[in-house]
């Protein structure tokens, strides 16, 4: 299993410098935090959605809210 992970690890990390290893992981880091974020603003709109298709009722005339 280690032969395996650490075949990985160097097609990943192979010939890479630390500062772009660090790099790397920000940036992964950053495109989970964003698309949370995307998932988030897609739900939002989503609901939006479904409630402006929801039919609304005027109240009948004379009706005090």
């Amino acid at each position: 299993m280690f032969k395996q992970s650490g075949y990985r690890w160097r097609t990943k990390f192979g010939g890479m410098e630390v500062s772009d290893v660090q790099r790397l992981k920000q940036l992964e880091d950053e495109n989970v935090r964003l698309k949370k974020l995307v998932a988030d603003q897609a739900l939002g709109i989503q609901l939006l959605k479904e409630i402006n298709a929801k039919k609304w009722y005027a109240p009948p005339p004379g009706a005090r809210s």
